[in-house]
């Protein structure tokens, strides 16, 4: 059988950052996590994953750019914003630093949708 898919979650809310592993795990799916930019680019560059879904505002380092510097560093993973901004602004720096990204506002879907989006991404049924 294929090693599961890796996730790394980036997400300063602890509460949704817990619903969304628990989502993921019930799907088999591989995930790590971070509190913060900083950390996460720390993890995606040690851990290698698959698919990062991260906040666009964090601490220490926002998601925009740690998705510029994971780019710098040749790390390929799909990135998938997270963000509770239905700010266009935000959304097209976003989709700008990153082409092959995707965003979902939070407030707008169910886990459930987060957790198909993902697979979808990721080539999963």
């Amino acid at each position: 059988m294929a090693d599961p898919k890796k996730i790394l979650i980036v997400e300063d809310d602890k509460n949704y950052l817990w619903l969304l592993r628990q989502s993921f795990e019930a799907e088999k799916l591989s995930v790590v996590f971070a509190l913060d930019g900083e950390e996460g680019l720390k993890m995606a560059e040690e851990e290698k994953p698959d698919l990062i879904l991260m906040d666009i505002l964090m601490p220490k380092m926002d998601g925009i750019e740690v998705a510029k510097k994971l780019k710098e560093k040749g790390i390929k993973a799909q990135i998938i914003f997270l963000t509770n901004l239905k700010d266009e602004e935000h959304i097209s720096k976003a989709v700008e630093a990153m082409k092959e990204t995707d965003y979902i506002v939070k407030s707008d879907v169910h886990l459930d949708q987060i957790v198909a989006r993902v697979k979808e991404k990721l080539g999963m049924k």
